[in-house]
């Protein structure tokens, strides 16, 4: 569903002498099979959320090649869209000053969802996620936990093959961390959807993830499972000193 191929990308910064390059993201490479779930780890600035931005088309790779669901992202950005949901923790896709639901309407609209599947899944996802409360609530007035089920909710709408989640939980309480980490693993195990995680909260990558990746200075430095990833620091009790140890190898 994923694949990355010797990718590049590098921004120009400051000006005139002061002009330098930065690497953001060096030959990397990997894939992501259907129906796997993945955790996408590495401290600020290693360059997750460049990868992220390549895969979803919002930045073209300065080197090499990136596919997601058989679409080279920035030039099939469109129909790259109706294939994947996307999900920015700190960031909102629905509209401030509307009910939850009239933002699902309109994000139908904008993915063109068949009135009666939409329906259909919309019921199934206000279950799952209990957003029966607050369907009627104008998006500013409701908690964090609640845009967030709303915000995962409208990348699901359209029934996507791969969703791209960035910091999901991020502020969250234990009781919505909770419920949107079991809803995430429903969604992988019964519905098969192929999903790539970024999370600070290792909590998360426990509880969800079967493999690993971290990057770190814009390469890959590790890819496999919790298990494997514990195993490269012996004694070390917490998968946060273990990453934390990796990190500053």
């Amino acid at each position: 569903m994923i694949e990355v191929d010797r990718v590049g990308r590098s921004f120009t910064v400051g000006r005139g002498r002061a002009r330098r390059t930065v690497h953001a993201v060096r030959d990397l490479s990997f894939t992501v099979g259907a129906g796997e779930f993945v955790g996408y780890l590495g401290p600020n600035g290693a360059g997750k959320s460049t990868t992220i931005k390549m895969l979803t088309g919002i930045l073209a790779p300065t080197s090499g090649r990136v596919r997601v669901a058989g679409l080279d992202p920035t030039r099939r950005r469109t129909a790259l869209a109706r294939r994947i949901g996307v999900v920015f923790g700190q960031r909102t896709t629905l509209w401030w000053d509307l009910p939850l639901k009239d933002s699902f309407e309109l994000i139908r609209h904008l993915y063109k969802v068949d009135r009666a599947d939409f329906h259909r899944r919309l019921d199934e996802l206000a279950d799952l996620l209990d957003l029966g409360g607050f369907l009627h609530t104008p998006v500013r007035q409701l908690s964090l936990g609640q845009r967030m089920r709303g915000d995962v909710t409208a990348a699901l709408l359209h029934e996507p093959a791969v969703l791209i989640l960035d910091e999901p939980t991020i502020g969250l309480d234990v009781v919505s961390k909770v419920a949107m980490r079991a809803f995430l693993r429903r969604l992988n195990a019964e519905h098969g959807t192929t999903v790539l995680l970024t999370t600070h909260d290792l909590g998360d990558i426990e509880k969800l993830c079967r493999r690993v990746m971290l990057i770190d200075h814009g390469r890959l430095g590790f890819d496999g499972t919790v298990d494997d990833l514990r195993a490269t620091a012996p004694g070390r009790e917490s998968l946060e000193e273990v990453v934390a140890h990796l990190y500053t190898a």
